[in-house]
């Protein structure tokens, strides 16, 4: 299913069978009416075209069916001494194969269920070590899982262009001679699900552009807003380590990502700066068909930032473009693609939405976990440890919506805000276990906005902190609007992602570290967009979740970077006030590739980061591999001494951070 593509510079009415005993494979029931395309934070309903099978025929449909890994104990205790120092097992990562047969299904049972689709008319083929892609008629899959397939229409709104779906109507089924392998199905639903995490300056657009801010950290060759990747590795300490002769060389950087693009746009980029690289480093592998062409209305802005920003920290690395649908589908075979192939040792992904998003009924989900809610967190966290468990680094975004990522699907109506229309929420797949999840700071200097043609207001960044817009209410409210009607778009609640998870359990590694949080109470959301307000979900209050982010970069647009991008609606630019934890992720995914070449693979850095924090050495001394936040906040957890739902551990020093995690 996965095609290569190498790129170098210069080329640039069906019956539903009745099932008589089954397992619910979700809770959702959703009718045509209350179907809606949830591509960007703006809800557009989505018109019921009616039965697929009248639209498209009886044509071909292809899922993903995961199934269950085995041995999970043993796979916890070799997961704990692989990245225990001291431990004979400490970085003695796992082939893919290897993986595959200690924890993958066992062969009988990728067997059994095999035979169970075979013998109902599918096509069965594997894809990794524990997925396998079944492909068969429309009436196949409705009769097999029990639902009737309807197509729809949903109409552009904002960036995201008109697109056509297939999603089914009612809960989808699954054999009980099966239910027991398997973890996930994916690839009923096919609508746009998930959100890239560029943001650019609001401020921009209310009074034309900015040209930089005065900045108060010495050393920058540009200006707040027009940063680039040097400017990055002045700040950040990186550029010892060029010093020390580290440029990517033999390591390989992965970007997972749900939309094309244009590979000149990196290449210019990086010539610009003087940067030399092969003009055969990128590699392109479109998954599932791949993204598309490049767009603004897919994202593709996204995948190039990626690229430039990896790319241009690690010269002489190798970069894997994994493409795929911006379905579920696509993007659980995106990771699975770039995991279970282990050519890229680190790994970025920039795109997501908050984590119970598919545990809705508004949103009709596909996947289960045990009949209740669905499975895809499951399906994430089993991939996440496969990578972990060969070494692979995985980096992810906290978001760009402060402590309430629900907001992306459910903007709040007004402001004061009403009852329960944004609720406390954490963002997938960061709130994974084995990802470090990325989260955004703003950099020190003076912000002068203008207000009129003789006025302005003033910002004033005295250290790096939590990025959080509630700093710019001064200037909403100077101007007559509020945070949810600001010129340019709202405020509220831009800033760094972060929170505790009300899914995934607190991980190992978090274990006794201060400042972590349960979930807070109280936390109903309700759909605005219908009268009278509708509950959308109650997430479980004092849950002993996954606490995000772990470690912070800055993130805010307004100190923020530019990158090389070609619109499909204006052409080529230079894209200046670029922000977003889109930029963090992948920032220190090319760090990481400096680290692999001298180190080897350095794997999951969870681990360690928090080993550092509670051993007291982490903020020590003149060497100290992270930077303590303490100030700023995300609109509800606010940065102190020590860890914090804004910024996690603090900012990395990665000279420091290299030395520390030098093996011994």
């Amino acid at each position: 299913m996965n095609a290569h593509r190498f790129v170098d510079e210069s080329a640039l009415g069906s019956g539903v069978g009745a099932l008589i005993t089954a397992t619910a494979l979700s809770v959702a029931l959703v009718s045509g009416a209350a179907a809606a395309d949830f591509t960007n934070a703006t809800r557009s309903p989505a018109i019921d075209l009616g039965p697929t099978m009248g639209i498209e025929g009886n044509a071909p449909v292809t899922v993903t069916v995961a199934l269950k890994l085995r041995n999970a104990e043993a796979m916890q205790s070799r997961l704990e001494a692989t990245y225990a120092e001291g431990s004979p097992l400490f970085h003695q990562f796992l082939s893919a194969k290897q993986f595959g047969a200690q924890f993958g299904p066992a062969p009988e049972t990728i067997a059994q269920v095999s035979r169970h689709f075979e013998a109902a008319g599918f096509t069965v083929t594997r894809n990794s070590a524990a997925h396998l892609s079944i492909k068969g008629s429309i009436a196949a899959m409705e009769s097999e899982f029990g639902v009737a397939l309807h197509t729809f229409d949903a109409p552009a709104t904002g960036s995201a262009g008109s697109h056509r779906f297939r999603s089914p109507m009612g809960t989808p089924l699954l054999s009980s001679d099966i239910s027991d392998a398997v973890q996930a199905v994916v690839g009923l639903d096919t609508r746009p699900r998930y959100k890239s995490q560029l943001v650019r300056s609001t401020r921009m657009h209310a009074q034309g552009p900015l040209s930089g801010v005065t900045s108060s950290t010495s050393g920058l060759t540009n200006a707040l807003g027009l940063l680039t990747v040097l400017d990055f590795a002045k700040y950040y300490d990186v550029e010892p380590l060029y010093h020390h002769g580290l440029d990517g060389h033999g390591s390989t950087i992965g970007i997972v990502t749900l939309a094309s693009f244009t590979p000149s746009d990196a290449f210019a980029y990086w010539q610009s700066l003087g940067l030399k690289v092969s003009p055969k480093r990128i590699t392109e592998i479109q998954v599932d068909g791949g993204s598309g062409p490049p767009s603004d209305a897919s994202g593709s802005y996204e995948t190039a930032l990626d690229v430039e920003q990896s790319g241009g920290l690690a010269p002489a690395a190798k970069i894997e473009v994994y493409e795929a649908p911006n379905t579920a589908q696509g993007f659980v075979d995106a990771f699975a693609a770039a995991i279970d192939s282990n050519r890229a040792d680190t790994i970025s992904c920039s795109w997501g939405d908050w984590e119970w998003a598919f545990q809705t009924g508004a949103y009709n989900p596909d996947v289960t976990l045990d009949g209740s809610i669905i499975s895809m967190n499951q399906a994430f966290n089993d991939l996440f440890v496969q990578a972990a468990l060969q070494g692979q680094s995985m980096y992810t975004v906290s978001a760009d919506l402060g402590a309430y990522s629900s907001v992306y699907d459910f903007p709040p109506p007004s402001w004061p805000l009403p009852p329960s229309s944004v609720v406390l929420s954490a963002f997938s797949p960061a709130s994974q276990q084995w990802t470090t999840a990325m989260g955004g700071t703003t950099l020190p200097g003076t912000q002068a906005v203008p207000i009129t043609g003789a006025e302005t207001i003033t910002v004033t960044i005295a250290t790096e902190e939590a990025w959080g817009w509630d700093v710019l209410i001064p200037w909403c409210t100077s101007q007559g609007y509020n945070p949810l009607t600001c010129p340019g778009g709202a405020i509220f609640s831009w800033g760094s992602g972060g929170g505790v998870s009300s899914y995934v359990p607190l991980p190992i590694y978090q274990f006794g570290i201060p400042g972590i949080q349960r979930t807070a109470a109280g936390q109903t959301l309700l759909d605005y967009t219908q009268t009278p307000p509708a509950p959308v979900i109650t997430l479980p209050a004092g849950f002993l979740g996954r606490n995000v982010p772990d470690i912070s970069l800055n993130s805010d647009p307004d100190t923020g970077y530019v990158f090389w991008y070609t619109s499909d609606v204006n052409g080529f630019g230079i894209i200046d006030f670029g922000g977003g934890t889109s930029f963090a992720a992948p920032q220190i995914n090319g760090v990481t590739a400096l680290y692999d070449q001298a180190y080897g693979r350095v794997g999951l850095l969870n681990f360690a980061l928090y080993g550092m924090a509670r051993r007291g050495v982490a903020y020590e001394g003149p060497n100290a591999p992270l930077r303590d936040i303490t100030a700023g906040d995300n609109w509800y957890y606010y940065a102190h001494p020590g860890y914090d739902q804004a910024t996690g551990l603090g900012v990395p020093d990665f000279w420091n951070l290299f030395k520390a995690l030098k093996p011994q």
